[in-house]
């Protein structure tokens, strides 16, 4: 098998490596050319015109024309049939396609890329798959075998085991591809390997398991499609686990984006998913039944019937699948389950719905279906109708059965068979991950095997393409961010300087534009925004989208006709179109919650357990027309989540999860939608590779130095183009590739050298095959012809030697024949053999062979003798080696033993060194033991924080779910609002109809009423007034008991919080001292508790925000301490590290040059950390210093904030003060007429029957002006939610606040009014007695009160022009709205006339990158041009100089010969000498040494002999011992001296024997290097001789020449003559050229910085633009605020109208009535003055807005004429840029004429000037490097500066909130101070009017007395007659002058009072 599967695997080299094919590219300029049939073709170029080249097609030898930007390199054929495609040195699409074709036409299938493997369909069984593939491909490394997938596989294994890092395969392509293919071949691999039964007989039950998942995957999730018979509809990631061993212990499987829709409909020539034919095919009779199956034609959901695949038999799959779910464990009856559900799936397609005859409600006629369905499912077949046809809603609390239309019901039947499907096969994947999870061993690591769709464009792309391009957009990223990585590891590795670019950062922007939450929201994000509006449609999101992502860099808006995309997104593969038809309900997925409560009741328990979550579906109604009735929409319990959301939430798990492994890439390609095996679409396959991101892969690998070469090969291969830069003998492969690169002249940016390859840019290397072939091809040409000369060489010899033998031959023969005759010539040829000569001559010859053999043999003895001489000296030499080596060893020995004796010693210091780390083992395996069982209580707390986190996203859920409730209640508060505001307003026109006939009625009463009894009244009200006010006083006693409480637990509160916060700030104690100022002000006046409560606000807000910042810094903290520890962990692994290093160095050797170094550096390495530690310790020490000081500015910013709230406050109590004394002005005139009413009341007897039926409607006007003030207290309430709603969505709480106080105090007043109507209602029935000698007193009134009623209507009058002038003005504004409007849409005109202007300068832009890449490949080739031409002129020069140079290099090389020479053997003799010296001290201190010896010796005989004599002449014993002790000193000491001499001569010898080691090596080294140099110049010699012998055949050819050149010589020195003043001129020229060189070099530099400047003010002014874009849409914002302010200004004047209007007529009718009218005019008088201060305020709001607007208008203009002038600016500069380039071409050309001219002098500066220029362009590049660098930080920062600016907005409306909370408490404050101070005044104003009222009561009753007296007198005479009329008025009026003289009686005490 493994023979034939090699030719599917390898590839015949000796067809690659064919010379013809390598001659063909090395003499024709090959390219690839675009070709509309086979997507290139190649052809050779022609000739070159301009933009254009003429090229011939090599298959069709056609000439054709192509422009330059559309040809692509060719690779040289040494690189045809490449196993990775990234070794390619034309790194191009064409070459990826033929390359990939070159493989699939010869079978080859897989490919690499770099990090892809890129697998093509082959549409037939290859034999590589085999056990004794997986045996071949087991354990070996990647490159050693071709590619395959098993060596993904393997590599992805491997690596696992090896560096315990998890792994993921990621298969990606379109379907049909072969992703599910080779993902089978990936579990069958790991199943053989990693299977930890080794037979395959004996396989384990998990393996079978494993590869039996796929068969039930397949059957559920699989169906045929016109690309592919067995496409998966799903994407999947596989989970494989293994144990440390590398087991297999378990699997998970993941399901992503199953298309369930194929359950319901298919396209033409498809089938659903496998299952339902497997079913209806391979079900039983007993099944068939059960199941309720019928024929393929009978279902509706069927719709191509029975489509059969070709070589498939459904009906033995059938059998296999239920034998799958037999090894997987699942039991029959959920097999059962399953199949039952599968055929409801179908029954529900068969339920047919028709439409009504009268309505649109549905029927469903045949129930037969629905019978069955019921019976499958466990369900009531009526609950199932009606839940159909008829489902409950919730309207309000209450549930409505609403009737459903015939495309609601199929609708919802659709819905539901779809989530059926899903759910079960969502079921069966988690009872698959059961069954592969029941293993107890725990996974170590695992494969991740990831098979998902890849990249769809089609032609309109809906909700499903984008979730898949997201997906691959993502996957892409990852594969861009790890092929960065490994770059990164390799550069560093190789030790090469590249500026790292992370490309993954190139997809963000369009993953941002899809999934970006906020800021600005991202398509998936306002999909799921629209989705919760009842009303969106899918063409509001698609408005909304065009408006929030309209500016972004990757979405565009459709190009299309309208109707055909909605907008479009620009992938890394390319645009993509897509249509938002059903997106809505497609996130929603919608389903008929009536039906899913009744599955979820089923009987059946299958059915039950899938349709658990009941709670979390999306009701029908939020899409069907349901919301229409009010209070419909309404959400459910469950948190209601959307397809986007959902499948968001898997892809960031999914995408974590591969982060967190290796990842290997597959790409499958489909070749042809024929399916045909060997057959290649290469347009197909070129769509397949750019979306595949395989061309984005090379685009990367572009951007660095993708082609490698190792430096053995790259010398093996290229050293024929360098013959003569590598000296001979050894030399390292780096130094002589660095060689090679300097003589080939390579620009620099062109390649790096690292450790062990050489790195080349994409291109160089099919340069330098060229190069090669030709020198190859120029060598062998050489070759071939002196093999032809020596060939004919030979055969001309050989020729001559047949001529002379010829002639030999033909003069032998003519001898003959003459002597052949001759007589005496017979005689001697018979004479001659009888002569003894002819038998010496055979003597002769064999003496001669005697003599030669006796020669051989001496010759033999020779060379023999010479042998074993030869072996004598070598073994005598070997004797004396052996000697010598006897001596090192014995000295060697000597040192051995004390090295002995030290390591010995070192032995026992390491052993007591190993007891210790025993001990240390010990303990860390105590230490291992404890923090294992601390991990499995870390493991247990993990779990119970997974479960707490788990209930805390069901407690957001809920959260959720109420917001969305409470919004839906504010809705419907809204709407009660309206309907409560409407019947307010009935009840108010109902109320004036009642006010106006009780004034009617009042009217009738008044006249009737008597004067007597005022006095009466006024007494009643005054003793009445009294007990209120002692009431009063009494609430206000308790109300400041509960104050003076309140009070005392605020001082107690606000000490406490004093103390907590003493320790945070200074400025605690700044409150602290205005609270304590504050309590002061409290015990003198209570009226000061506001502020407190004010500041006590204030101290909590900033006590939170200081808590908040608290806690902030605390974080901080948190992270700087865990950033410390971190460093001071890796400082302490450092340390220990650098420790054990160092015990290590001093344990093995003594320390070593090298050794010294590695600890140099690493003591480097360290420091340099420390460094680091240090740098990133002062960082977060600064960045901590930054928030500190952010922090106290934001708080000074919210202190600015509220000193401003507290001088807006003062303003408004100012305000608020001249408002109550208006009010109190209006109080003393509602009192007056109060008074004249009661003066014209009259006619009790009459008014009696009327006071009745008064009363009796009184009741009912009381009882409706109850409900009326329950109503406004509800609407009041309502108002306030309402206003606090308005003030956080508008911002303007001091209107708010403003209309609050109105709406209160307005009331206040009709409260009032009401107290008042109720109190004269009581007091009506004691003053109609009084009113009946009132008459004539009121018709004087009547007409005094028709004379007020003219006033009154010159005043409505007077207010009617008024509001005719507020209606003009309001006209006019309207107008200026208007003309706005008009501006606001020219502004956008313009706008939209930029963005094309925008788009046509992208287009153009595009257009110029385009050309200058072509003109930087063109540029790239011209160098390359130029620096060959350099290279000829040159060798040229090199030639004419060559012998000089020769010259003056061998005196060089000699004289430094014989200095190394001279320095060698100085520092020899200075060695010898100083061996010498040693030698000499050595021989010293051993004479030395014998002397003290002899010394030593001679006292101790002297000591001996003094101790045996005891001779009385001798010395005493004292003396002795003295002299003994001073002799044992002394020994002492020459001990010591002898061991120091001992030592020092131990270190000499050592010294010597390294000495005499070094100068062996010298003397060896120096003999070597001497023998190579007399060798180079022997060889320089040999080629000085040849170059002599040239030299003098050209001398020979000069002479000959000479006589020419003598008569040439005038012309020359003419010619000469005028070149030396073309020279003078020339240099005249270069210096001028000099000179200007300078100046545009300054002016160059100038111009740099100009642009730089320009650039700078370009950003800022590009900044500035986006802030006034973003002002424009503040304004437009602002503007839109204004229009709703006016709009509702309006609505308030339109009302004010109609009450003006409702006035006027009431008015009218109670003008002439009673005294009511005047006060209700004043009362409209306050309001029309209100209203008219509002509209004064609207109108200076419209003013500021017009203002506004027109600054925006001017801003515009400005920024207008600033981009005009930046434009021309821009303009002017690229138009110096382009004179600067016209001029720079002109003065290069310039330069080369002067290098023509004057090349030899000169050259050296030119090259100056030139690396000059270079050096310019490089920091140019460098410059806009740094500048892209900064505008990306620029970005960062903006993005930065966004975000801080949100916070600082959401900052400011919680202030203003807090603002708004703070007025409110402030208002009711107020109010309670005003109450505490009217009460206070009424109690003194009452204390003053009790007493007067006692001194007027004594002074009354005697007056009552006396006037009861007269009226008693008065009524007699009345009734008799007697008194004239005249005299009853004098009376009347004197009755009321008494009454006008006591009123101000009682009011002069009142200004003493205030």
């Amino acid at each position: 098998m493994a023979t034939d599967a090699d030719k599917f695997l390898y590839v015949d080299r000796n067809m690659v490596n064919n010379p013809l094919a390598q001659a063909d590219w090395a003499t024709k300029k090959l390219v690839w050319v675009p070709s509309e049939r086979l997507g290139f073709e190649a052809g050779s170029v022609k000739e070159e015109r301009g933009e254009e080249c003429l090229v011939e097609l090599a298959d069709s030898g056609k000439k054709v024309k192509v422009n330059k930007d559309d040809i692509q390199k060719m690779n040289p054929p040494k690189f045809s049939k490449v196993e990775d495609m990234a070794e390619l040195t034309c790194l191009n699409e064409a070459s990826v396609l033929h390359n990939l074709k070159e493989r699939y036409y010869s079978g080859l299938i897989y490919t690499y890329s770099g990090l892809f493997c890129v697998v093509i369909n082959p549409y037939k069984n290859l034999p590589i798959y085999s056990e004794e593939i997986v045996d071949m491909y087991k354990g070996k490394k990647r490159h050693e075998m071709p590619p395959h997938i098993y060596a993904i596989t393997d590599t992805a294994y491997r690596s696992m085991m090896q560096d315990r890092e998890d792994q993921s395969i990621l298969c990606t392509g379109e379907s049909g591809a072969g992703k599910t293919e080779n993902t089978k071949k990936v579990i069958q691999y790991l199943a053989h390997v990693a299977s930890s039964h080794k037979t395959k007989k004996d396989q384990g039950e998990l393996e079978k398991q494993l590869l039996q998942a796929n068969p039930i995957l397949e059957a559920f999730g699989n169906g045929k499609t016109v690309k592919n018979d067995n496409s998966s509809r799903f994407g999947k990631f596989i989970r494989i686990n293994f144990d440390v061993n590398g087991y297999i212990v378990g699997a998970n499987i993941e399901t992503y984006l199953l298309e369930k829709s194929r359950a319901i409909r298919q396209a033409k020539d498809e089938r659903t998913f496998h299952v339902f034919y497997y079913m209806l095919t391979g079900a039983g009779d007993k099944l068939r039944s059960e199941l309720c199956l019928e024929g393929y034609n009978n279902y509706r959901f069927l719709v191509n019937g029975n489509v059969t695949i070709p070589g498939q038999q459904d009906k033995d799959l059938f059998t296999e699948t239920l034998e799958a779910f037999r090894i997987m464990g699942i039991p029959e009856d959920e097999q059962i389950g399953l199949l039952k559900v599968v055929s409801s799936v179908l029954q529900l397609g068969n339920m047919s719905f028709k439409k009504e005859r009268h309505s649109d409600q549905a029927s469903m006629p045949d129930d037969t279906a629905a019978q069955k369905v019921c019976h499958l499912m466990g369900m009531s077949v009526t609950d199932f109708t009606r839940a159909i046809l008829s489902p409950r809603i919730k309207v309000g609390r209450d549930y409505v059965q609403k009737a459903q239309t015939q495309e609601q019901a199929e609708f919802a039947v659709e819905a539901l068979a779809k989530a059926t499907y899903e759910r079960m096969f969502r079921w069966l994947v988690m009872r698959i991950n059961k069954a592969l999870d029941k293993t107890k061993r725990q996974g170590a690591s695992f494969i991740g095997i990831l098979d998902i769709a890849g990249f769809e464009i089609f032609e309109l792309n809906s909700f499903e393409q984008l979730c898949i391009n997201y997906t691959n957009e993502k996957l892409q990223q990852l594969f861009n961010h790890t092929m960065f990585i490994l770059e990164q590891e390799e550069y560093q590795r190789e030790g090469i300087e590249w500026s790292f670019i992370d490309f993954g950062l190139d997809l963000q922007p369009c993953i941002d534009l899809i999934e970006k939450p906020a800021s600005p929201p991202g398509i998936l994000a306002l999909l799921d925004e629209e989705c919760w509006f009842p009303k969106a449609t899918d063409k509001s999101f698609v408005e909304k989208v065009l408006q929030e992502q309209g500016t972004h860099s990757k979405f565009h808006k459709p190009k299309k006709l309208k109707d055909e995309a909605d907008f479009c997104i620009i992938h890394y593969a390319g645009k993509v179109d897509y249509k938002a038809d059903e997106w809505l309900m497609k996130n929603m997925d919608p389903l008929n919650d009536n039906v899913a409560t009744l599955l979820n009741q089923s009987t059946d328990k299958f059915v039950s357990e899938l349709w658990k979550d009941v709670d979390r579906i999306v009701g029908l109604d939020k899409v069907a027309g349901m919301s229409e009735m009010p209070g419909a929409f309404k959400t459910r319990k469950g948190m209601f989540r959307t397809v986007g959301q959902l499948y968001k939430e898997q892809l960031s798990k999914l995408m974590a999860t591969l982060r967190n492994t290796n990842p290997n890439f597959v790409r499958c390609i489909i070749p042809n939608h024929e399916k045909k095996a060997g057959k290649l679409d290469p347009h197909l396959v070129l769509d397949q590779l750019r979306c595949n991101g395989v061309l984005e892969g090379i685009r990367i690998c572009r951007q660095g130095f993708p082609n490698r070469i190792v430096f053995q090969e790259f010398r093996q291969r290229y050293e024929i183009l360098t013959p003569n830069s590598i000296p001979k003998g050894f030399m390292d492969g780096k130094q002589a590739c660095v060689l090679m690169i300097k003589s080939l002249e390579l620009d620099p940016n062109l390649f790096r050298i690292g450790q062990s390859k050489v790195f080349f840019r994409a291109g160089v290397l099919a340069h330098l095959e060229e190069e090669r072939d030709m020198k190859i091809t120029d060598v062998i040409i050489s070759f071939q012809a002196w093999c032809r000369g020596y060939v004919a060489r030979k055969a001309f010899a050989r020729r001559q030697q047949q001529l002379t033998a010829m002639k030999v031959i033909q003069r032998n023969c003519s001898a003959y024949l003459k002597l052949r005759n001759w007589q005496w010539w017979r005689l001697f040829t018979k004479v001659k053999p009888l002569l003894q000569v002819s038998r010496q001559e055979e003597e002769m010859q064999a003496k001669d062979d005697e003599l030669s053999k006796v020669k051989e043999r001496q010759e033999y003895a020779e060379i023999q003798l010479q042998e074993m001489e030869v072996k004598q000296h070598q073994l005598s030499a070997e004797k004396q080696a052996l000697q010598e080596q006897l001596q090192a060893e014995t000295e060697l020995c000597a040192e051995a033993e004390e090295m002995r004796a030290r390591l010995a010693a070192k032995k026992q210091e390491l052993e007591e060194i190993l007891h210790d780390l025993e001990a240390r083992v010990e303990e860390e395996e105590e230490r291992a033991t404890h923090l294992q069982t601390e991990k499995k209580k870390m493991q247990q707390n993990i779990t119970d924080l997974e479960q707490q986190l788990d209930e805390e996203e069901a407690a957001r859920q809920r959260l959720q779910l109420e917001k969305v409730t409470t919004d839906s209640k504010l809705k419907k508060i809204e709407e009660d609002v309206m309907v409560l505001e409407d019947q307010n307003n009935k009840l108010t026109k109902e109320k004036k109809l009642m006010e106006e006939r009780i004034s009617e009625f009042t009217s009738n009463l008044t006249e009737e009423e008597e004067k007597s009894k005022s006095l009466q009244k006024l007494k009643n009200k005054h003793e009445a007034m009294i007990t209120d006010l002692e009431d009063r006083l009494r609430r206000e006693e308790k109300g400041r008991q509960e104050l003076e409480k309140n009070r005392r637990k605020l001082e107690g509160d606000s000490t406490d919080l004093l103390d907590q916060i003493a320790e945070l700030q200074a400025q605690i104690a700044e409150l602290r001292a205005q609270l304590a100022k504050k309590e002061e002000e409290l015990q003198a006046a209570l009226a000061r508790i506001e502020e407190e409560a004010a500041q006590k606000n204030l101290a909590q807000k900033k006590i939170r925000e200081m808590e908040a910042q608290l806690s902030e810094l605390q974080e901080d903290l948190e992270l700087e301490r865990a950033a410390r520890t971190k460093a001071e962990k890796n400082r302490r692994d450092l340390g220990e590290e650098l420790e054990a290093l160092k015990t290590e160095l001093e344990d093995t050797l003594d320390s070593t040059a090298a050794q010294q170094e590695l600890r140099t550096k690493r003591e480097t390495e360290v420091n340099q950390l420390k460094k680091v530690l240090e740098d990133e310790a002062k960082v977060h020490e600064q960045q901590v210093v930054e928030m500190r000081l952010k922090h106290s500015q934001a708080f000074d910013e919210l202190n600015e904030q509220l000193e401003q709230a507290k001088r807006n406050k003062v303003s408004v109590d100012k305000t608020k003060q001249a408002l109550e004394s208006e009010r109190n002005e209006l109080a003393i005139e509602l009192q007056t007429l109060m008074q004249g009413k009661g003066d014209s009341e009259h006619r009790r007897k009459k008014a009696e029957g009327q006071v009745q039926e008064l009363q009796v409607k009184h009741g009912e006007s009381e009882r409706q002006r109850i409900e009326l003030a329950e109503k406004v207290a509800k609407m009041q309430a309502e108002l306030e939610t309402v206003n606090g709603l308005l003030s956080e969505v508008e911002g303007k709480s001091i209107k708010a606040s403003k209309d609050c106080s109105s709406v209160e105090s307005q009331l206040q007043d009709v409260q009032e009014l009401l107290q008042e109507e109720t109190r004269q209602k009581l007091s009506m029935g004691t003053r109609l007695r009084q009113l009946e000698d009132e008459q004539n007193t009121l018709r004087e009134q009547l007409e005094e009160e028709e004379e007020g009623k003219r006033n009154v209507e010159k005043q409505l009058l007077t207010v009617q022009a008024q509001l005719a002038e507020i209606k003009k003005k309001s006209e006019q504004e309207a107008g200026c709205l208007e003309s706005a409007e008009e501006g606001k849409k020219r502004l956008q005109r313009d706008l939209e006339g930029l963005g094309q202007r925008m788009e046509e300068k992208c287009s153009a832009f595009e257009k110029l990158d385009k050309t200058k890449t072509r003109l930087q490949q063109e540029l790239d080739d011209m160098v390359v041009d130029q620096d060959h031409l350099r290279q000829i002129v040159t060798n040229l020069e090199k030639k004419q100089k060559k012998f000089d140079q020769m010259l003056a290099e061998e005196k060089t090389i000699s004289c430094r010969y014989a200095e190394e020479r001279d320095k060698a053997e100085a520092e020899a003799r200075e060695k010898e000498t100083r061996a010498l010296a040693l030698t000499r001290e050595l021989e010293s201190l051993i004479d030395m040494k014998d002397e003290m010896d002899r010394a030593n010796k001679l006292l101790r005989a002297e000591m001996e002999d003094l101790v045996s004599s005891k001779d009385d002449v001798g010395k005493s014993v004292h003396e002795l011992e003295k002299s003994k002790r001073g002799m044992d000193q002394q020994l002492e000491e020459m001990r010591t001296q002898l061991e120091e001499l001992e030592d020092e001569l131990q270190a000499t010898e050592d010294a010597k024997l390294r000495l005499e080691v070094n100068m062996q090596a010298m003397k060896a080294q120096y003999e070597r290097d001497l023998a190579g140099r007399d060798e180079m110049g022997e060889e320089k010699k040999r080629q000085l001789v040849k170059q002599v012998r040239e030299m003098e055949l050209e001398l020979e050819d000069e002479r000959k020449q000479r006589s020419v050149a003598v008569a040439a010589r005038k012309k020359l020195e003419l010619d000469l003559k005028e070149l030396e003043a073309a020279i003078d001129m020339a240099n005249k020229n270069r210096d001028e050229a000099l000179k200007q060189l300078k100046k545009l070099q300054a002016q160059m530099k100038e111009l740099l910085r100009e642009l730089e400047d320009t650039r700078m003010s370009r950003d800022e002014i590009m900044a500035q633009a986006k802030e006034n874009e973003k002002k424009l849409k503040s304004m437009e914002a602002d503007m839109i605020q204004m229009t709703e302010e006016l709009a509702s200004a309006e609505r308030v004047k339109r009302q004010a109208q109609q009450e003006r209007d409702e006035l006027q007529d009431e008015i009218n009718n109670q003008a002439a009535k009673n005294a009511l009218i005047a006060e209700e005019k004043r009362r409209l008088e306050a309001r029309i003055a209100q209203l008219e201060e509002e509209l004064e305020e609207e109108q200076c709001n419209t003013e500021l807005v017009n203002d506004r607007l027109k600054r925006a208008l001017l801003q515009t203009d400005q920024m207008t004429v600033e981009l005009t002038a930046e434009r021309s600016t821009s303009q002017r500069l690229e138009g110096a840029r382009s004179q600067l380039e016209r001029q720079n071409k002109e003065l290069k050309l310039k330069l080369q004429e002067l290098e023509g001219t004057v090349k030899s002098k000169y050259k050296a500066t030119i090259a100056a000037l030139e690396a000059k220029i270079a050096q310019l362009e490089e920091q140019v590049d460098i410059e806009t490097r740094e500048r892209q660098q900064a505008s990306k930080l620029v970005r960062r920062t903006e993005k930065k500066l966004k975000e801080v600016v949100l916070a600082v907005d959401d900052e400011r409306r919680n202030t203003e909130q807090y603002k708004d909370q703070s007025d409110k408490l402030n208002s009711r404050m107020k109010q309670l101070k005003r109450q505490l101070e009217e009460s206070e005044e009424e109690a003194q104003r009452a204390n003053a009017n009790r007493r007067k009222l006692q001194r007027e009561l004594e002074d009354a009753t005697e007056s009552a007395d006396a006037m009861n007296r007269e009226v008693s007198t008065l009524k007699s005479k009345l009734r008799r007659g007697d008194l004239p009329f005249t005299m009853r008025r004098i009376v009347s009026r004197a009755g009321i002058e008494s009454d006008e003289e006591s009123e101000p009686k009682s009011e002069t005490p009142e200004p003493k009072t205030e």
